[in-house]
């Protein structure tokens, strides 16, 4: 298992989850290497139950709720968003699954 270099309550993040519809949340980038520092943000993955489909306010009220959840900023990505080949593969090579149900 990766270090991830960010406390949270594992419950809160499984309530938070639930109440968005995500079944599967990843952490990548700086959060998982040694770079990570007091000022980083948070990247995510996230994947939605099907037929899922967040308005933008939805979207803004959910990073508000994750920065809260971290206590930092959040970059949420959706998974499949990501179209540049070369980026999505560096990114899915080195993801660390903190949530699936």
């Amino acid at each position: 298992m990766v270090k991830i270099h960010v406390e949270f309550d594992r419950r809160r993040l499984v309530d938070f989850c639930r109440k968005w519809k995500i079944t599967r949340m990843a952490f990548f980038g700086s959060v998982l290497r040694d770079d990570f520092r007091p000022d980083s943000d948070v990247d995510v993955m996230v994947s939605f139950a099907p037929g899922i489909d967040w308005f933008s306010y939805d979207y803004f009220g959910m990073k508000e709720e994750i920065e809260s959840l971290f206590g930092r900023s959040v970059d949420v990505i959706e998974e499949g968003a990501i179209r540049n080949p070369i980026k999505r593969r560096c990114i899915y090579e080195n993801l660390e699954v903190v949530y699936e149900s």
